[in-house]
């Protein structure tokens, strides 16, 4: 390779992590991002022609980028919408093509503690913010008045190392005291969200020590133990069937058990915390 080949490659792969650092940002927050800054001759030079994939979810934070309204000058965005759990597999486990894409923190803690993954880099931006407390549906024959109800109760869940199921029985703990090991966790073999959700990763399925974890029958979604009466709740990321197919015994948890007031202080207190997933880029 010649020396001016090796400069201008050099110079397209800076402006091309400088790019990656300042679209992240712009696609995550409001802010500003001090990037590396170039040579003046490497400032001049434009990038030309350069793709970028990404993947995510289409939410009203991102939509513009995705439909072309925010243009990258000299840039061709190549946007894929995915869920969290199939783009979770395709960067640990897959073909890693997605150079900026949302991920999800708790499996990435995970394979970056057990697996020694280091190829991709996180940026603190939040596409996703909920209100997680919303994510919690009961039978409404077991007796689940309040929080602490819970406790001995079997829940069921798709994912049971998911961020928004680990940021789900952290709240359960912190805000009520009921520890994970005071439930029975039933690990459903099927989710009934998977075509928004994508499939459950590998990193959303490990299972700690010490804990009541069982798996669900083959075949069956959370929504099919919960109608059959074999869990008593679940924790669920997205939207169960059960819920939406409107089942008589199954409903929300926080309708009822939580009033008004609580509502509002947890929702502010959640609002100035990080919330699944966050930003990820391929690293350098």
């Amino acid at each position: 390779m010649s020396s001016e080949t090796g400069k201008e490659k050099a110079n397209q792969d800076c402006s091309r992590r400088d790019f990656i650092k300042a679209v992240t940002l712009t696609v995550g927050a409001a802010s500003t991002l001090s990037v590396c800054k170039l040579a003046p001759a490497q400032a001049a030079r434009k990038p030309k022609g350069l793709s970028l994939s990404m993947a995510g979810y289409k939410f009203d934070r991102t939509k513009a980028l995705i439909d072309g309204r925010v243009k990258v000058e000299g840039y061709d965005i190549q946007f894929k919408e995915m869920g969290v759990g199939d783009i979770n597999t395709h960067v640990f486990s897959g073909p890693q093509t997605l150079e900026v894409t949302e991920i999800g923190l708790h499996p990435f803690m995970l394979a970056y503690a057990n697996d020694g993954f280091r190829d991709y880099s996180l940026l603190p931006i939040f596409p996703l913010r909920l209100f997680r407390h919303k994510s919690v549906f009961i039978r409404t024959d077991r007796g689940i008045k309040k929080p602490e109800d819970l406790i001995g109760k079997a829940i069921a869940t798709p994912g049971y190392s998911s961020t928004s199921l680990t940021w789900i029985r952290g709240i359960f703990q912190d805000e009520y005291g009921i520890k994970p090991e005071d439930v029975q966790w039933v690990v459903s073999s099927k989710d009934s969200s998977a075509k928004d959700a994508g499939k459950v990763s590998k990193q959303e399925n490990l299972f700690p020590q010490g804990i009541p974890i069982s798996k669900g029958p083959n075949g069956k979604d959370e929504s099919d133990l919960l109608e059959s009466g074999e869990v008593d709740a679940l924790f669920h990321a997205g939207e169960p069937r059960a819920y939406i197919e409107g089942h008589p015994q199954g409903r929300a948890f926080i309708s009822q058990t939580i009033d008004r007031q609580n509502a509002r202080i947890f929702q502010k207190r959640e609002s100035s915390r990080s919330c699944m997933p966050w930003q990820s880029r391929r690293a350098s």
